[in-house]
Formats: structure tokens, C-alpha cells, sequence
């Protein structure tokens, strides 16, 4: 079966990484992004030069509309997608639940939690047996801090993973017997733009495995979740941390 896969936030850190190591196990690569197309190009580029075949396309996934016309853009570009990586997502300001305006908690949730869903169901329309497709898979992209709560400086982020991993929960065995099987992998530490300079340095050596993660690491979960290798894995979270809980 001819692969072809949609990673959201695909421009940069665990997305691009990602984006690259699917097209690497032979996938169509669509690398979505919301504002730099610059980076997406970049990553889609240096995906052709490898001999892989992608294609960008843009679009805020927590707007309905846009989360359409990206699913149809790709189609028409690529053919049906089988898989989708949900890793879009923000982190949003720093500090205690308190200190938070209206506005930047719907900001957050906008995008790690609606977007989400909105993928998943896009995916799910085209994917799913029940609607006349051929099957695939989806990774959503959740987080540690969903377990650990983040108290007093990413509260807001934690609860949003939290609700990307009861996603995963329910969604897998809705559709586990149409063909789509929707597992989740929760990232620890990682040396991405998310996270400061200070916590990299900081943080990194106090962990089982003495240094942070680094995106490709993330991105080798992502792909193994995708593959026929794990065809009897359906609903899992993969904690890919270094040894943190």
C-alpha cells in the first residue's frame, strides 16, 4: 500500500524531523505549516533532494475551513492520505493558571486541542473503512507534561496534552475495527524551540539519561507507530523520555 502521510506542524523540530524520516521509509510526505514557508520548503526540499516525494501545505488546524482544504489539497496532489501525525501545537505563556488571560487559554486550546480533533476527524472521513477508505494511522503527538501537570509554568500545555491522550483512549477503539488504528507518543525534554535555552541546559543532565532528546528520536517513534511493525498496537502512549516518568 502506497503511503502518504500528513504531518501538521511539520516545518520545524519534532514535525520536520518527522516529515524527513517518514519520506526516508518511502511515505508521501505532506509538511503542513501555519506561517513560515520558508522552513516548510526547506524541509519538503531537502526531502526531494533525498529522492523522497513532498509537498507543503498551509493552514491553521484549529479553523475548520483550512483543515478541509488541506485534507482535499493533498489528496489531489498526493492521493488518499494513510496516515496522519497531529503534532501541531504551541506552547502558550509561561506561568501559573492565575496569571493567564481568556485569551491565552483559547489560544492554546485552539490549536493543541482543536486542531487535533479537527485532524483526527478529517483523517478519520477519509481513512475509515465505514466511509469507503483503505484504512491507516494516526499519531497524535501529546507530551510527559500531560502526566507531570507542569505546575507553575506550563499548566495550561500539560491540560491540553491531556486532552490529546484521552483522544487517543477513545478514538482508537472507535474505529479499531475500520481499518485505522490511533496511538499517541509523548515526548520528554526535547531539543526543540519549545523549550528555553536555560531548561535545555539546566534539566538535560538531571535526567535518567543525563541529556535531552533530540527530535530524530521523537520522529523514530513516530515513524515505528505508522508501520506495518506495529499493526497490533492501538491506543498506546509511547513515553519517549530518556528514562523520565
Amino acid at each position: 500500500m502506497e503511503r502518504i502521510t500528513l504531518i501538521t506542524g511539520g516545518s520545524r523540530g519534532i514535525g520536520s524531523a518527522a516529515a524527513k524520516l517518514c519520506a526516508k521509509a518511502g511515505h508521501a510526505v505532506a509538511v503542513n505549516y501555519v506561517s513560515n514557508v520558508d522552513k516548510a520548503n526547506t524541509v519538503a526540499a531537502a526531502i526531494r533532494d533525498a529522492g523522497g516525494i513532498a509537498m507543503t501545505v498551509q493552514a491553521d488546524t484549529g479553523d475548520e475551513a483550512q483543515v478541509e482544504r488541506m485534507f482535499d489539497a493533498v489528496s489531489s496532489e498526493l492521493g488518499l492520505i494513510t496516515g496522519l501525525v497531529n503534532n501541531a501545537g504551541v506552547h502558550g505563556p509561561r506561568g501559573r493558571l492565575d496569571e493567564l488571560t481568556n485569551y491565552e487559554i483559547q489560544a492554546v486550546l485552539n490549536t493543541n486541542v482543536l486542531g487535533c480533533f479537527l485532524c483526527a476527524r478529517a483523517a478519520v472521513k477519509r481513512m475509515s473503512t465505514k466511509h469507503g477508505g483503505g484504512g491507516g494511522a494516526i499519531v497524535n503527538v501529546s507530551s510527559g507534561s500531560a502526566h507531570l501537570g507542569a505546575p507553575n509554568d506550563g499548566i495550561l500545555y500539560a491540560a491540553s496534552k491531556g486532552a490529546v491522550n484521552s483522544l487517543t483512549i477513545g478514538l482508537s477503539q472507535e474505529v479499531a475495527r475500520e481499518g485505522i488504528r490511533v496511538n499517541t507518543v509523548a515526548p520528554g525534554l526535547t531539543e526543540t524551540d519549545m523549550p528555553s535555552k536555560e531548561a535545555l541546559e539546566h534539566m538535560g543532565p538531571q535526567l535518567p539519561s543525563g541529556r535531552v532528546g533530540q527530535p530524530e528520536e521523537i520522529g523514530e517513534a513516530i515513524v515505528w507507530l505508522l508501520s506495518d511493525a506495529a499493526s497490533y498496537v492501538n491506543g498506546a502512549n509511547l513515553r519517549v523520555s530518556g528514562g523520565r516518568i
